[in-house]
């Protein structure tokens, strides 16, 4: 039984392995883009404004606006 688990285990260990080797595939992937967005003139850093917008939800990002312009009412700030 102890070698099943310690088989089980390495299985687990190697597939997190594969699983963070793609992410880094992945996050490389994504720093070509920006890097891309940026060689043609986009401003990168509010272009992952918008990913991270559009990542949340509806509710949550009027609640985020509503919040981000009294703070800026309140600083008198345009």
């Amino acid at each position: 039984m102890a070698e099943t688990t310690d088989d089980r285990l390495r299985l687990l260990i190697e597939r997190i392995e594969r699983l963070e080797e793609e992410k880094k595939g992945i996050g490389d992937d994504i720093r070509d883009v920006y890097n891309e967005a940026k060689a043609v003139g986009y401003d990168v850093k509010i272009m992952r404004q918008i990913v991270r917008i559009r990542k949340m939800k509806p509710d949550d990002r009027r609640e985020m606006d509503m919040i981000l312009d009294t703070y800026k009412a309140a600083l008198g700030i345009d």
